[in-house]
């Protein structure tokens, strides 16, 4: 996968936030509460949803995977960010950027299939409520969420030896935080083309493909759900799909900005802030949107409190 016979390169730098200074320690502090928001929101999501008996549905299965591979995803990149900060040295290893880019692509693509997934086990409750037992029953979730994994490390497998069997000569310097397709494949000193274009497909079939199912999906849901004849009714229906909605929007919109266009086309500053948002902002969306809008995770949350509350007067 890495071709170190063709490379002279050894190690990379990220230059990351390098560029602003002095604002770097603020931007530490910022990224490490963040940080901590993430891993508590997502710790707190999975451990609910384990405890509490009442959530213990497809949807809810899915949500705390998901969870947990943001938990991961987010542990790839963010505490070398914060270490970079707060460093002068900001190298990483020829092996071990590649081994970054490909957990972070891993758990990224597995999110994406997990969103599509998630799509559809919404379809079957609303349009199909007769038949969703059999639909999404335990055995199907379980499989389904194994395909997500299996999908997504073999997509990511795929991309990175696309990037790093390619010859890297003297630049190093990746104007970057963590090590993304764009900024290291600009690096390679031969003709990308033919990679980059293998690498735009694996990102139209890991990003646009669950996308359009996830559409089609709400398309029969608003369908379904404009013939429910109570105000009331429509509301709960449309309020079991608004938080995975919201979830997806911020998720594929920004990933595809960054994934579905050439290399040439990329723009450190701008796409530093995009990247930014899908690797800080949608971890942190997450627990927060499922957890603020929905209200079945709110009473097993405060149940969960209660009874630690009561257990500590005891």
């Amino acid at each position: 996968v890495l071709a170190e016979n063709f490379t002279m390169v050894t190690e990379f730098l990220l230059l990351g936030f390098s560029s602003l200074g002095e604002i770097q320690l603020p931007l530490f502090v910022v990224f490490l509460f963040l940080y901590l928001v993430i891993l508590s929101g997502n710790v707190t999501i999975v451990s609910v949803i384990r405890l509490d008996q009442s959530l213990h549905t497809p949807m809810y299965f899915f949500l705390g995977i998901l969870s947990t591979s943001e938990t991961f995803y987010t542990f790839v990149i963010l505490p070398k960010m914060l270490i970079n900060l707060l460093s002068v040295a900001r190298t990483i290893s020829f092996t071990c950027c590649a081994i970054q880019m490909f957990f972070f692509l891993g758990f990224a693509i597995t999110n994406c299939l997990l969103l599509g997934v998630m799509g559809y086990d919404r379809y079957a409750a609303i349009c199909r409520p007769l038949h969703y037992p059999i639909l999404m029953n335990w055995q199907v979730c379980v499989k389904l969420a194994a395909a997500c994994g299996i999908g997504g490390f073999l997509a990511s497998l795929t991309v990175v030896n696309l990037v790093f069997s390619l010859p890297f000569c003297s630049a190093n310097k990746v104007n970057h935080y963590f090590c993304d397709i764009s900024p290291v494949i600009r690096l390679a000193c031969t003709n990308t083309d033919v990679n980059e274009f293998v690498i735009f497909i694996c990102g139209v079939l890991v990003l646009v493909v669950p996308f359009f199912f996830i559409c089609v999906s709400y398309l029969c849901i608003l369908r379904t759900i404009l013939k429910i004849p109570s105000a009331e009714g429509r509301r709960k229906a449309f309020s079991t799909c608004a938080s995975h909605l919201t979830v997806v929007i911020v998720h594929y919109g920004c990933a595809s900005f960054i994934y579905l266009r050439p290399t040439a086309n990329y723009v450190s500053n701008k796409d530093r802030l995009v990247t930014v948002t899908y690797t800080i902002v949608t971890p942190l969306l997450n627990p927060m949107v499922y957890s603020l809008r929905n209200k079945d995770v709110q009473l097993a949350l405060r149940k969960m409190l209660g009874k630690k509350g009561s257990l500590l007067y005891d």
